[in-house]
């Protein structure tokens, strides 16, 4: 009897606690179905209750270094969709290649208009780097051109284990465009010259041969090459106009180019890092600077003349409201 009376007391308790949590169960899987229900019902057009993902539009016809080229016959509609598609669906590199664009192109525009090469080859330096100086592929090219070392060298670029000039953003873009002229002189034509650029102009010569045509964005090509080719209009059809393609930047968002002196070295270098704290800086900030030094010392046995870059230490500290839109239609704001 003694032991009926000490159990009763706990099933008692435990009734209660049983009957406090139930209720308070139940609240919770009311809050989590609602929560559900609001996720599901977050959405863009109000139809379906999920978020709307537009297809981007494909032009009919794209300009490309003067010349009209038309994307209305289906094998071009569809090869300029997909890479329509994956620029405005990749949004990390796109939005990074609209920011270095603007502290690039500036620098790189000129010296294209000086070199006789059309404005829009500056877009097959953003499908080769995306605009990434230090940019270096698997086979070894290099650079924002993307040279390879035996192409860069036959081109006059000095590359070694203490100087690489496929990262001079200026010898490397003359570089590029001494190639460029080359193949134009084959070819007549800056679409074919950019898929021989990609692919070997021995390639692209065979494969003219094989299909008969002349122009390279009818040839059946390697699909790198041919994806390479829409690339690079698909590029500057988005940089043309990023709002209309999703992409919302503010003048804060970009890139500034970074004022600096030039200063001469002709002789050898013992410490480029003791050089960089003469002038204020870090030996990163020389580096990024001047990313053709790849060694801490400079030999330079021969005496060549080297034009070093010195930027302005407070132009080194970000301050987003000084930043202007090489390009205003980048931006929103």
């Amino acid at each position: 009897m003694k032991k009926r009376n000490a159990i009763l007391p706990l099933i008692i308790i435990l009734l209660l606690v049983v009957s406090w949590l139930l209720p308070t169960e139940a609240h919770s899987q009311k809050e989590e179905t609602a929560g559900m229900e609001a996720n599901i019902n977050v959405g863009s057009d109000g139809r379906d209750g999920f978020s709307s993902v537009k297809a981007p539009e494909v032009p009919r016809s794209i300009m490309f270094a003067g010349k009209k080229i038309s994307l209305t016959a289906k094998d071009r509609h569809e090869r300029m969709d997909r890479e329509m598609i994956s620029l405005c669906y990749s949004h990390t590199n796109s939005i990074l290649q609209i920011k270095r664009a603007n502290r690039l192109f500036p620098i790189i525009e000129p010296i294209l208009k000086e070199c006789g090469v059309p404005d829009d080859m500056k877009y097959l330096m953003i499908v080769e780097s995306t605009g990434d100086i230090e940019a270096r592929s698997p086979a070894g090219a290099c650079g924002l051109w993307q040279f390879m070392e035996s192409t860069g060298k036959e081109y006059g670029l000095e590359i070694n284990k203490e100087v690489d000039e496929r990262f001079n953003i200026e010898k490397a873009t003359r570089a590029a465009c001494k190639y460029l002229k080359d193949s134009y002189k084959i070819y007549g034509d800056w679409i074919t010259v950019a898929a021989s650029y990609n692919t070997g102009r021995g390639n692209v010569n065979k494969r003219k041969r094989a299909q008969e045509e002349d122009l390279a964005i009818d040839l059946v090509l390697l699909p790198e090459t041919s994806r390479y080719i829409f690339r690079i209009l698909a590029v500057k059809t988005m940089f043309e106009n990023p709002t209309k393609y999703g992409f919302r930047l503010r003048n804060s968002d970009l890139y500034p180019q970074i004022p600096s002196k030039t200063i001469t070295v002709d002789s050898a270098v013992t410490s480029w890092p003791q050089l960089a704290k003469k002038h204020g800086l870090t030996y990163l900030q020389l580096r990024e600077a001047n990313p053709w030094i790849r060694e801490t010392f400079l030999t330079n046995k021969s005496k060549k003349r080297y034009k070093v870059a010195i930027p302005d230490a407070k132009a080194l500290h970000y301050e987003p409201q000084k930043t202007k839109a090489h390009n205003p239609r980048w931006v929103t704001e």
